[in-house]
């Protein structure tokens, strides 16, 4: 594999035409995170994403990238929202896993004494684990509303305050759900679940704001050095992982009827314009409905967890609510003209610059704020996106710091006590609902975020604002 460096963190894989490629990859990393990434088939699935029908612009792979299914996990690409194609690989199992940061009115010196009841009781509050069922009291009927109304359902049914829908991304709820396109499969799996953390990678941090990188944008989004805040992190659950499987089946099909031949049949696909198409990006919506939803609930739960541990004087606000995994339809200049794309974003984040109209008014002068995780044993942080990611990667950045590791290779040899324990000494308490929600999830697992970080801020697509370390952590 030839790849071409434009500078220190941009990098291009050239066009090639004999592997059916329509266009290049553009590669943002160092050359140290460069290395790291050409150890799996991230960039071999890249170079898949650019033969799909319709892309526009480049096949765009993020510092954090790493192998995902079909499309890399750290993937973008824009497809034309008439004569592209739409992907259900390319949104991924858990449709709109994402991430909402929530300030408190504490500080880092009132939470510490108090930190293992507070874990206790967040673990008890919020159901984590594979399966397992929510406190939400919703039945079939409401489902159909929170596939359409998304977070405001459960505002409006006492899970939230007003202000909560306003600040996550769309309000909380994308339009275009239709509900008759989520199976019963969907369903039946997913609404026990509104509420929950789920298993993996999600998880909730107690963590406090450790370094302040932009006062301005700090300020504007409410959090200043030393305050605890709290990082949700989970998706849709079993109905986003159902609908992904339905239609992953329904598109290998639709292929064939529409004469597409792929490098690897996990980019399953059909046309933006067809049926199977339109049903996808029905069914999508719907299930990153109920994500919204569902992390709504989380909050609303955490809420309680916090005054019973601190009384009614703790408050908890959103800061903002972004989701990851989403192929979206938004208008970007290209080649000199407007174009109407979905943007297919698969473990990427949208970093919308100052002044954009789908920013909270409050945060317009600053830029959309945007959250990258870490890892639970080093950091995590908060960028505001710039005009680079605009025009440059059609909105987007990194979402995390991208594994290293496969999970098998992270338990290997690893004893989920003593990791536990290393842990504690360094002031973080960690609950999981299992042995392996703490192993396949150890630091040494992920990329060095901050190195990540870097990348984006000196490539221009979001700058620092805020560096985040965690006190505390609960896994599924």
């Amino acid at each position: 594999m030839h790849i071409e460096s434009i500078d220190d963190y941009r990098h291009r894989i050239p066009k090639d035409e004999s592997r059916g490629m329509r266009t290049d990859v553009a590669v943002y990393a160092s050359r140290a995170l460069l290395e790291q990434i050409r150890k799996d088939l991230s960039l071999e699935q890249a170079m898949n994403v650019a033969t799909l029908p319709g892309i526009v612009g480049s096949s765009l792979a993020m510092p954090d990238i790493h192998q995902g299914y079909g499309f890399p996990i750290g993937g973008v690409a824009a497809m034309d929202a008439d004569y592209g194609v739409v992907s259900p690989g390319g949104v991924g199992f858990d449709i709109n896993c994402g991430v909402r940061l929530v300030r408190t009115t504490l500080a880092e010196q009132d939470v510490r004494p108090k930190l293992k009841e507070l874990i206790g009781q967040i673990f008890r509050d919020v159901p984590c684990g594979a399966g397992g069922s929510g406190f939400v009291k919703a039945g079939p009927r409401d489902l159909e509303k929170v596939l359409v109304d998304g977070a405001r359902w459960m505002v409006k049914n006492g899970y939230g305050e007003e202000r909560d829908a306003e600040f996550a991304e769309a309000g909380g709820a994308i339009d275009g759900a239709d509900p008759a396109a989520v199976s019963e499969r969907a369903r039946e799996r997913g609404l026990p679940q509104l509420g929950t953390l789920g298993s993996g990678n999600h998880f909730l941090e107690v963590q406090f704001v450790d370094e302040i990188h932009d006062a301005a944008a700090a300020g504007a989004y409410g959090i200043a050095k030393g305050q605890v805040v709290m990082l949700v992190h989970s998706g849709s659950r079993g109905l986003g992982h159902q609908v992904c499987t339905d239609y992953v089946s329904l598109m290998n099909k639709t292929m064939a009827r529409h004469n597409i031949t792929l490098p690897d049949r996990q980019l399953a696909c059909g046309p933006v314009r067809s049926e199977e198409g339109q049903r996808y990006l029905a069914a999508m919506c719907a299930a990153a409905n109920f994500a919204w939803a569902n992390r709504q609930g989380i909050m609303h739960f955490l809420r309680g967890a916090f005054r019973r541990i601190f009384g009614d004087s703790a408050k908890l606000s959103l800061i903002y609510d972004v989701c990851h995994n989403i192929a979206k339809r938004e208008k970007y200049e290209v080649g000199g003209r407007k174009r109407e794309v979905y943007v297919h974003r698969k473990g990427a984040t949208r970093a919308f610059p100052p002044g954009h109209r789908e920013i909270p008014a409050d945060y317009r002068a600053a830029g959309q704020p945007v959250f990258i995780p870490g890892s639970m044993g080093t950091a995590s942080w908060v960028l505001a996106g710039a005009e680079g990611a605009v025009k440059e990667t059609f909105g987007s950045v990194c979402h995390g710091a991208g594994r290293l590791l496969s999970r098998a290779a992270a338990k290997k040899g690893k004893d989920a006590r003593e990791e536990t324990r290393k842990l504690a000494e360094r002031g973080i308490l960690v609950r999981s609902e299992s042995r392996d929600g703490i192993l396949e999830e150890l630091p040494e697992a992920y990329k060095n975020v901050d190195e990540v970080i870097e990348v984006v801020h000196n490539a221009g697509l979001a700058r620092k604002v805020a560096r985040l370390r965690p006190m505390g952590v609960i896994k599924g």
